[in-house]
């Protein structure tokens, strides 16, 4: 399932990269989120008959990925952003890993950042609950608390029926619709993990991807919402301990983008929710400090923080 919005330039990259892969046995949905410009047309020209291109007017690409999930056909569901590219095995891993964990409802692997000079970076993923090349991701909050985000919009495989079991992809919302959604899945459903990466996650092409920090003041918080929903409704102890310490760290992050945009007291107000989830955790209340001493000294001392 791809959505396709404004992606001419990059269209063509993402199909060849499925169109190649050793797994051969899929068929293509993409919904072409009104696009203003040839995204479509450069579709058209890939004669493949298991290419299916459905048209939607602009509504995002939550509405996109969820209409894309409704329309295809089979029981598993590979979602790929339309500016992605997969490395040739990678159908072909997630399949294995279907095969080897059939308790699992997700299916995921790592991948690597391509900047806007074609640089290739890799993720930080740290610790994961096993030893070996894959195995099952059982410790979720506990590896997004301290790693670049372990799932990927387009290096995961989902059951049909565990991504409409939480209603798919949560709509109108600008920012942050895939966390919690992988936060949702990883409450309902078992994820099977490659530690190997078959995907290029390109960064600058990406919409909401900036060099500056986001102005949050403009923009609802509906990750830390929906996050403190779960908190509420959970009632394993032990996953519901994990969402607290992943709900701090998503406050933590908010308050550290406040300090060096220079919003003191939602900066504040965001560092004594973090503590209020994980008062163990340190940083919260450097950051509490930190808001309060000049704006340049403050980001110099978070970004040596980030670095260790």
């Amino acid at each position: 399932v791809i959505p396709l919005y404004n992606k001419e330039k990059q269209i063509k990259r993402t199909l060849q990269s499925v169109l190649t892969q050793t797994f051969q046995d899929f068929e293509i949905v993409i919904v072409n989120d009104g696009s203003t410009d040839n995204s479509t047309i450069e579709v058209e020209k890939i004669k493949d008959s298991r290419i299916r291109l459905i048209h939607q007017e602009n509504a995002g690409v939550s509405a996109a990925r969820n209409k894309g999930i409704e329309e295809a056909k089979y029981e598993l569901i590979a979602l790929l952003d339309a500016d992605d590219e997969w490395k040739n095995k990678y159908l072909e891993v997630q399949y294995d890993l279907y095969k080897k964990y059939p308790k699992c409802d997700i299916f995921a692997c790592n991948y690597e950042f391509v900047n806007e000079k074609h640089d290739i970076s890799p993720t930080i993923i740290k610790k994961l609950s096993f030893e070996e090349n894959d195995g099952i991701l059982n410790n979720y909050f506990e590896v997004a608390c301290v790693s670049h985000p372990p799932l990927c919009s387009s290096a995961i495989v989902i059951k049909k029926k565990i991504i409409q079991k939480i209603g798919g992809f949560p709509l109108n919302v600008t920012s942050g619709e895939d966390l919690i959604t992988w936060a949702r899945l990883s409450t309902v459903g078992m994820i099977a993990y490659n530690k190997n990466a078959y995907v290029y996650y390109y960064i600058n092409t990406k919409p909401q991807q900036s060099n500056e920090p986001k102005d949050l003041q403009s923009t609802k918080d509906y990750v830390g919402t929906s996050l403190k929903q779960l908190y509420l409704t959970e009632k394993d102890i032990e996953c519901k301990k994990n969402i607290a310490r992943y709900i701090s760290f998503w406050y933590k992050m908010r308050a550290s983008i406040n300090i060096m945009l220079n919003h003191k007291i939602p900066a504040m107000k965001c560092a004594l929710k973090s503590i209020k989830y994980n008062p163990y955790d340190i940083k919260p209340y450097i950051f509490l400090l930190l808001a309060t001493i000049p704006t340049k000294a403050a980001s110099h001392i978070i970004n040596t923080l980030r670095n260790r």
